[in-house]
C-alpha cells in the first residue's frame, strides 16, 4: 500500500511548525515541505528586528484580547500549543528563551537565525522532504468532489463535499492525501508573502476577508516629525483619534521618522487607524510626552526650571525635560517667543505649554501599507475553517494555518504565537486524517 503524503504549502514560522508535527505525529506517512524562495523562514529572521519576539509571557487566558482581528478564533489553538509548551519546544531544540520588559519573549543569545535554524532543523530530524522553489498556484480536488454554494461559511453534506487531491506548481502537480496551506498574508511581499493564498482559497470556495495592512508605521500631515527622524522617545502615551472621538491609547516606546511615526505603541495603533482612514474618516494621534505627571506637577516642575534658569532664554532652559533635538519643535509648536527669557514666562504660558507637552497633536494621513506592514489583517475567513485543526468546512483533507487566515494580533509576540499555534494544530489535525 503507498504511502499517505502530507503536502505543506509555505515554509514559515506556521509552515515549518506544521510541517514537523505532522511528521512526527504521522511517522508512517511522507511530509513535504514545499516553498517558493530560495531560503526557508525568511520573514522569521527580520522578526523582533533580527532578534525573534516569539511569544510573550503570562496567562493564555489572557492572549485573546491581544488579537484585534478575531482574537477568540484561536481560543482552541492557544491551549492546545501555548505560550509555555512553545518555550519548552525551544529549549529542546537548543533555544532556550527569557522574558524582558513588558513580557515579550526571546531567544537568550537574541538571534532570529537561531529560531530559524531550529525550526528546520526540527523538520529535517522529522524525515520531512523540504523542495525550495516551488511556486504552488493552485490546489486541486478530486473530480468526484463538487464545491458547495456560496463563500463556505459552513459543511456542506457529505454527499457534496470535495476532497483534497493535491496542489499544483507552474511545472508540476504534487498530489496529496492532506494540504496545509501556510504560505503568509500579503505584508513584507519581499520575503515571499504576496498573497498567493488568496487567490487559491477563491478558487475553491473560500471566502476571503480583503487584505490591509496591520501593525504599519503611519505617515502624518506634519513636516516636523521629518526633524527628529530617529529619535526614539520611551515611556510616553500615544492617543489615537478618530473623527474627534478618542478611540484608543497605548504607553510605551515610539520612533519618528522621515514620513512621520513608528515604533511599538503605534504600530498598536495602526491596525484602527488604517481601517478608520479606509473609510474616509478623520484620524489624529496626540503625544504626551510626560504622562506620570498630572498636569499642575508638571507646570511646578516647569516653574522650577524657569527658576533655576531664569537668566537663560527659553529655548535654553529645556534640557533638563526634553531630548536636545525635540527642543526646537516643542519652542515652534508652543508659539512661545525662543528668545524670551525663562523668568519671562508668564503663569498662563507655562500652563499653555504643559497642555502641548502632554497632548502634541499630529494629523495621519496614511500608512506606509502592505509592502512595510509587520502583519496583515484579512485573509481566510475563519467561518470557513474548524478552530481546532484549521481544516476546512467543506474541503476534506484542506488545511489553512497562519498569516494567511484572518487573524492579527498586537505586537509583542502574539503573532508568531498564533502562526506556532496554528501550524501545530494543523500538523496534529493532517497527521490524524492520514493516520490508520
Amino acid at each position: 500500500m503507498a504511502r499517505k503524503r502530507i503536502v505543506v504549502v509555505g515554509g514559515g514560522a506556521a509552515g515549518l511548525m506544521a510541517a514537523g508535527t505532522a511528521a512526527r505525529a504521522a511517522p508512517q506517512a511522507e511530509v513535504l515541505l514545499l516553498e517558493k524562495g530560495d531560503k526557508l523562514a525568511r520573514k522569521l529572521l527580520l522578526s523582533g528586528k533580527g532578534r525573534c519576539n516569539i511569544t510573550h509571557d503570562g496567562e493564555i487566558s489572557d492572549f485573546i484580547e491581544a488579537y484585534p482581528g478575531n482574537g477568540k478564533f484561536l481560543h482552541s489553538a492557544l491551549r492546545l500549543f501555548d505560550n509555555e509548551t512553545l518555550r519548552e519546544f525551544f529549549r529542546e531544540q537548543g533555544v532556550p528563551t527569557k522574558v524582558e520588559r513588558g513580557g515579550r519573549v526571546f531567544p537568550i543569545n537574541d538571534r532570529a537565525e537561531s529560531v530559524a535554524q531550529a525550526l528546520i532543523g526540527f523538520v529535517r530530524d522529522q524525515g520531512v522532504g523540504i523542495h525550495l522553489n516551488q511556486h504552488i498556484d493552485a490546489i486541486r480536488l478530486h473530480k468526484s468532489g463538487c464545491l458547495p454554494e456560496g463563500t463556505g461559511e459552513g459543511a456542506s453534506s457529505a454527499a457534496t463535499r470535495a476532497a483534497v487531491a493535491g496542489v499544483a506548481a507552474r511545472d508540476r502537480f504534487w498530489p496529496a492525501d492532506a494540504v496545509i496551506i501556510a504560505v503568509g498574508g500579503a505584508s513584507y511581499p519581499g520575503t515571499g508573502s504576496t498573497g498567493d493564498g488568496y487567490v487559491m482559497a477563491r478558487a475553491v470556495g473560500h471566502g476571503v476577508v480583503p487584505a490591509r495592512a496591520a501593525l504599519v508605521p503611519l505617515k502624518t500631515a506634519e513636516s516636523w516629525p521629518a526633524k527628529v527622524q530617529g529619535l526614539s522617545l520611551r515611556n510616553v502615551r500615544l492617543s489615537l483619534w478618530i473623527e474627534g472621538v478618542k478611540k484608543q491609547d497605548q504607553f510605551g516606546e515610539m520612533l519618528f521618522t522621515h514620513y512621520g511615526v513608528s515604533g511599538p505603541i503605534v504600530l498598536t495603533l495602526s491596525r484602527m487607524a488604517a481601517q478608520a482612514l479606509g473609510k474616509g474618516s478623520t484620524v489624529g494621534l496626540t503625544l504626551n510626552l510626560k504622562p506620570a505627571l498630572s498636569q499642575d506637577v508638571l507646570i511646578e516642575r516647569l516653574k522650577r526650571d524657569w527658576g533655576k534658569m531664569g537668566a537663560r532664554q527659553f529655548k535654553n532652559a529645556l534640557g533638563d525635560l526634553l531630548p536636545k533635538n525635540l527642543i526646537p519643535i516643542i519652542v515652534e509648536l508652543s508659539g512661545l517667543d525662543s528668545a524670551k527669557k525663562a523668568r519671562q514666562i508668564t503663569a498662563a504660558e507655562t500652563r499653555r505649554l504643559a497642555e502641548m507637552l502632554q497632548a502634541v497633536s499630529m494629523r495621519v494621513t496614511g500608512t506606509l501599507g502592505l509592502q512595510a506592514g509587520i502583519v496583515t489583517a484579512g485573509g481566510i475567513d475563519i467561518r470557513s475553517l474548524d478552530p481546532k485543526t484549521m481544516a476546512s468546512k467543506h474541503i476534506d483533507g484542506l488545511y489553512w494555518a497562519g498569516e494567511v487566515v484572518d487573524v492579527d494580533g498586537i505586537t509583542g509576540g502574539y503573532n508568531l504565537q498564533a502562526a506556532f499555534s496554528m501550524g501545530y494544530a494543523a500538523g496534529q489535525a493532517a497527521a490524524q486524517a492520514v493516520s490508520p
